[in-house]
């Protein structure tokens, strides 16, 4: 397996089209790419024999409610993305509320998608529908598509130091 630089709205863009949890970031270009699926072959227990675990991978300090919520099957309990995508945003607060401050820099080309004001938010288009994320003391834009707001979910994890797959996790799940 190699490893590729992306820049960051590229890995954010494949991370949103995630279709199931677990969905590797191969898997999903060969998707878009239209490539034949890899087949992979299993290899023979007495091969296995003799491999010691990887060690786990770690998640960014912090983020006790955020695994328990991803655990706990409430994201896919939620019916509507809306509320999937709120209490995924409120839990990621909950985690770290001086870190979830840099979601007031995550921005659209013409849209402010965060703010404490639900003013800015109003001010930045016509249509943005600015809803307060429960539990905060932050406003967020809601007539986006749910691209948008698994970008939106990504770029504000990322820049909290989540790590790539507790990312592609939480926004296949929103």
């Amino acid at each position: 397996m190699k490893t590729i630089e992306l820049d960051d709205d590229l890995y954010f863009y494949i991370a949103s089209q995630t279709r199931h949890i677990g969905e590797s970031a191969s898997d999903i270009l060969r998707r878009l790419l239209e490539q034949p699926a890899r087949i992979k072959a299993i290899p023979p227990a007495s091969a296995l024999a003799d491999v010691t675990p990887a060690d786990p991978q770690p998640v960014a300090a912090g983020s006790e409610a955020l695994t328990r919520l991803l655990a706990s099957g409430a994201l896919q309990q939620e019916e509507k993305s809306i509320n999937r995508f709120m209490l995924l945003l409120s839990t990621l607060y909950r985690d770290d509320p001086a870190g979830f401050t840099q979601a007031t820099e995550i921005k659209g080309r013409k849209r402010v998608y965060f703010s404490q004001d639900p003013e800015a938010l109003r001010a930045s288009g016509s249509t943005t529908k600015p809803k307060p994320v429960p539990e905060t003391p932050f406003w967020v834009i809601t007539n986006t598509n749910t691209s948008r707001k698994q970008n939106m979910v990504a770029q504000l994890m990322a820049s909290m130091g989540y790590d790539e797959a507790l990312i592609a996790e939480a926004c296949a799940l929103v």
